[in-house]
């Protein structure tokens, strides 16, 4: 669970994005930040349990900075109004596919995972690999608990099909996508409930026939 302190903070980022209200409350920021990943290192443990390389791995390699880069975005406020994660076998940087927790209170709040955007040699082999093996994606991403939490695979998709596949593919849809993701909303009452740990760790744990699936195109 988070502290209440830790998502009142993040409230009041939302509505006070600016550095001088930032620098008066860096202390507020240093203990969410704590708070965080306190949280996200219960969540490496709980991982752990099927998935050995979480044992050996920090919170902070998991976890996103909060400073935005601007450079080249309209959006020119400085800090995100979220906490953000990303668990896979390589970290925040690893190229493939993994387990995402996102809060931001106000009922914005997800986990999620999968392939976010992938490098295109990579989403070429992802491509190939439900190709091949659709009946087998098919069946994890159509499993009933699968779908009662995550509803269908999404993924911003491509107006054609790419080169080498035809409109009677069966995997047509999956085939146009950009990314492949899933994710489940988490409510505020959730955030900080006692149980949170366990019923992210449950999420992730139906993902992962998904995520393992996705990092075959890696081995």
């Amino acid at each position: 669970m988070l502290h209440q302190d830790t998502i009142a903070f993040l409230h009041q980022l939302a509505r006070n994005n600016n550095k001088p209200w930032f620098d008066k409350n860096r202390d507020s920021y240093a203990d969410a930040k704590a708070d965080f990943e306190n949280q996200v290192t219960e969540l490496l443990h709980a991982l752990a349990s099927t998935e050995p390389v979480f044992k050996e791995q920090l919170a902070k390699d998991c976890i996103f900075r909060i400073f935005r880069d601007v450079r080249f975005s309209k959006d020119k406020t400085p800090y995100k109004p979220n906490f953000g994660a990303f668990f896979s076998k390589g970290g925040r940087k690893f190229p493939g596919a993994g387990y995402y927790l996102h809060i931001e209170p106000g009922g914005k709040s997800f986990a999620g995972g999968g392939l976010w955007m992938p490098e295109p040699p990579l989403l070429k082999s992802v491509r190939q690999e439900i190709d091949y093996n659709f009946a087998e994606f098919k069946k994890i991403t159509g499993d009933r608990k699968f779908t009662k939490l995550f509803g269908e695979v999404q993924g911003e998709q491509l107006k054609k099909l790419p080169a080498g596949y035809t409109d009677d593919n069966p995997a047509a849809a999956f085939l146009k996508m950009k990314s492949i993701t899933v994710s489940h909303g988490i409510s505020d009452a959730d955030i900080a409930s006692k149980n949170f740990t366990r019923k992210i760790s449950e999420v992730f744990e139906t993902m992962k026939p998904f995520v393992d699936f996705l990092n075959r195109s890696l081995d």
